[in-house]
């Protein structure tokens, strides 16, 4: 689950991190009260939208010349003629793709003399096992674009989950993004209550970009962005409150309800699977063999009658979806089930495109008799290959 920079600031601040004065406002009624609040006069107006490159972006009504997603005013009036730029229209990032996001929501900002800009970052390092910080001097660049030109550039730094950010791991850090002085140990100190935040919290994700030194020599969090790990939700009321459905997709919604793993992706093949290595396996060979799969989606290894049901229509609800592919290797769950589940999904909201369903393992022959005897235009496969080939050839793909 992802949240808003607002959002993600005023949880660190809650943990002592240095922050500027902010007010997130939802509509241009609250922009010149906002303003008026902040110190100033310099100010930040920043659309609040859960994708990167907000700065870069462009807004779809305002035409190619138009400022980006961030900006700087000078004047009450100023951020008061943004606002009105930017509340309610879309927004287009390299992370959005074409179809951007429409700004709900924007936040204004008490300005910063910006002296650096760092990058630090704390995330699950799968190669380590450990939650790790990642540090830089290159702040305010894609972090992607640093590893791949300058690698010698970044730190990555595992944390002993027992003993937690050491005094020597804080000066590790702290000489790589060469900080000396009282920056530097406000910095230390910085690592450590992110740290807290981090792990208290079950972030799986928190970078901060930039973290910068201002001209006095303090470090400030400039921007901030923070998911959680899903699974750990329910230890945190206080941070499913933040939860903006309005920047999830609608399918994603309804599929979280029934606790499915759900992804929308942008090809034509819809995919029911279980397990999420088979998922991604199944993916893999349709775009082998041309096509490209619209979402991902696993039902789990008990799922019900009604959860596959729900998850049919949930693939069916989707209009780019030109053809479905049913693929289930039944261990815990059952054949028949997922087959019950299909038909009564089918009868329901009816079938339009081509279906592919390849079942094996549990209870195989009665999910197949199950298919048979419904009277449905249903296209059997023998494996996986076979299934892969059949729904790319009945939408049309190579």
């Amino acid at each position: 689950m992802n949240i808003h920079e607002y959002q993600a600031k005023e949880l660190l601040k809650s943990y002592g991190a240095p922050v500027a004065q902010g007010v997130a406002i939802h509509s241009a009624s609250e922009a010149e009260a906002a303003a008026k609040s902040l110190p100033g006069p310099l100010y930040v107006v920043k659309s609040q939208i859960h994708a990167g490159g907000r700065g870069k972006g462009k807004f779809r009504e305002l035409g190619p010349d138009a400022k980006g997603g961030v900006r700087l005013a000078r004047s009450v009036d100023e951020v008061v003629a943004n606002v009105n730029e930017m509340l309610g229209n879309t927004l287009v990032t390299a992370q959005t793709g074409d179809a951007g996001k429409q700004v709900n929501r924007l936040y204004i900002e008490d300005g910063a003399d910006i002296a650096r800009e760092l990058y630090l970052s704390l995330l699950v390092d799968r190669s380590s096992g450990k939650v790790a910080f990642v540090a830089s001097t290159e702040g305010g660049m894609d972090i992607e674009a640093v590893a791949e030109e300058t690698p010698e550039k970044i730190l990555t730094l595992p944390i002993d989950p027992d003993a937690g950010v050491t005094d020597a791991d804080a000066d590790r850090l702290a000489a790589a993004l060469a900080l000396e002085g009282k920056t530097a140990e406000q910095a230390k100190n910085v690592f450590k209550l992110v740290y807290k935040a981090f792990v208290e919290k079950d972030m799986s994700l928190l970078e901060i970009n930039p973290f910068i030194v201002m001209e006095n020599g303090d470090v400030r969090v400039l921007d901030a962005k923070v998911s959680f790990d899903g699974n750990a939700l329910f230890r945190h009321p206080d941070i499913v409150e933040l939860r903006d459905l309005s920047e999830e997709d609608e399918k994603e919604i309804e599929a979280s309800k029934w606790d499915l793993a759900y992804v929308a992706l942008d090809g034509n093949i819809g995919c029911m699977v279980n397990g999420a290595g088979l998922a991604m396996a199944t993916m893999d060979i349709i775009k082998l063999y041309g096509a490209e799969p619209a979402n991902f989606l696993d039902v789990g290894g008990g799922a019900s009658k009604e959860k596959v049901t729900a998850a049919f229509k949930i693939i069916t609800a989707d209009p780019s979806v030109k053809g479905i592919l049913v693929n289930i290797f039944g261990g815990i769950m059952r054949c028949d089930v997922i087959a019950e589940g299909v038909i009564a999904a089918v009868r329901d909201v009816g079938l339009n495109v081509p279906l592919v369903v390849r079942l094996e393992g549990t209870r195989v022959a009665e999910g197949k008799k199950i298919i048979d005897e419904s009277g449905l235009n249903v296209i059997s496969a023998d494996d996986l290959d076979d299934a892969a080939q059949k729904i790319v050839a009945a939408v049309g793909g190579k």
